[in-house]
């Protein structure tokens, strides 16, 4: 499945934009297309791809499953364009998704979902998921954890990282500090 995490769409601004980082009053974004960094503010309407989905006859469809449909029919290619007719667009779209909801998504949904996937695919964001690697970094990490705790209490030393102290502080081993606040 394509991974759209950290992608957005924002109301009233074209294109889709990268998460970078996170500032005092919002989010810092940066352009697909064009490379450029703005700030949004927490205020602005944002809605992650990951999070979308589409109306169908039975359970709605997430949006990241059709785009993968849509890149395995393409062969990772250009979908066909936004400005097509419609009957073009209604066209591809039910090749796509036989089963959506005639009454409830509408042509401009489609041709948005179009633009989306032509901007992914112009930008090289067509990627697929990693599942496997981030389970397996998961479980390394817990093990790496677990074989700690057992090698402390084995060796009979008492861990005090995690120690407070009567103030609420946490005592550090080692570090000092110095200076007046």
């Amino acid at each position: 499945m394509i991974d759209l995490t950290g992608i957005i769409s924002i109301s009233g601004q074209p294109g889709l934009f990268k998460i970078i980082a996170q500032s005092k009053n919002g989010i810092i974004v940066e352009g697909l297309a064009d490379k450029k960094r703005v700030n949004i503010y927490s205020t602005t309407k944002v809605s992650t791809l990951s999070d979308i989905s589409m109306f169908t006859t039975g359970d709605d469809k997430p949006i990241e499953e059709i785009i993968t449909t849509i890149s395995e029919k393409e062969k990772g290619g250009p979908a066909v364009d936004n400005k097509a007719d419609d009957k073009a667009v209604e066209k591809y779209f039910s090749e796509i998704l036989p089963d959506y909801d005639k009454e409830r998504v509408y042509v401009s949904n489609m041709r948005k979902l179009f633009t989306w996937y032509n901007t992914l695919q112009s930008t090289g964001n067509l990627k697929l998921k990693e599942e496997n690697k981030e389970g397996d970094e998961k479980q390394i990490a817990a093990k790496a954890f677990d074989e700690k705790n057992k090698a402390s209490h084995k060796a009979g030393t008492k861990d005090n990282s995690n120690v407070k102290t009567s103030a609420g502080v946490k005592k550090t081993a080692g570090v000092r500090k110095t200076g007046t606040a």
